[in-house]
């Protein structure tokens, strides 16, 4: 269960894999020029101190970060890397299977969960309104905790997202300072 703190999120910017709509789970692929830039852009909604900035270990989130929140030390925590989608990783998308099935040599929907969920809450047990810069992946699993189902739509690179628990259940509201 996700601690019920505010926080923001947003997903790390362009990658090639994006672009191409294959799956990017572990390969740490750098951001391309448009990645680089929407990081950029996002600086203009996140300027503003943060009680922690925390990202994946992955490049294409922590790059993110330096761009977005410049000045601001990012700290690594590799509880909100992306799902290790195994021998699928960057494969077509078509091919990646439901958020249940567990891909060959992958990592599963349970273990992926308990992971993200271990590293988020120690966050948010200790912060006050930190920002995590991570992947779609780890945001279904917050789309769980929220709503109880993983699907929806995928989150769009490098756009912020308020997420904090209100009287009548959690909200999640496009974040714009």
């Amino acid at each position: 269960m996700l601690l019920a703190r505010p926080f923001v999120f947003i997903r790390h910017g362009e990658t090639r894999l994006n672009r191409e709509q294959r799956i990017c789970g572990r390969s740490d692929v750098p951001l391309t020029a448009l990645g680089e830039a929407q990081a950029r852009q996002a600086a203009g909604w996140l300027d503003r101190p943060w009680s922690r900035v925390v990202t994946s270990t992955l490049q294409r989130a922590w790059r993110t970060a330096e761009l977005a929140v410049p000045g601001q030390q990012a700290v690594r925590l590799d509880g909100l890397d992306e799902r290790d989608w195994g021998r699928l990783d960057q494969l077509p998308l078509a091919r990646q299977p439901s958020y249940e099935a567990t891909p060959p040599g992958g990592e599963s929907w349970a273990d992926f969960q308990a992971r993200v969920l271990a590293a988020l809450n120690g966050v948010l047990a200790s912060e006050e309104m930190p920002l995590v810069v991570a992947h779609s992946g780890v945001f279904r699993v917050i789309r769980v905790q929220l709503t109880g189902s993983p699907n929806g739509p995928r989150l769009a690179n490098a756009t912020p997202f308020l997420i904090r628990p209100g009287l009548l259940g959690w909200q999640i509201h496009r974040y714009m300072m």
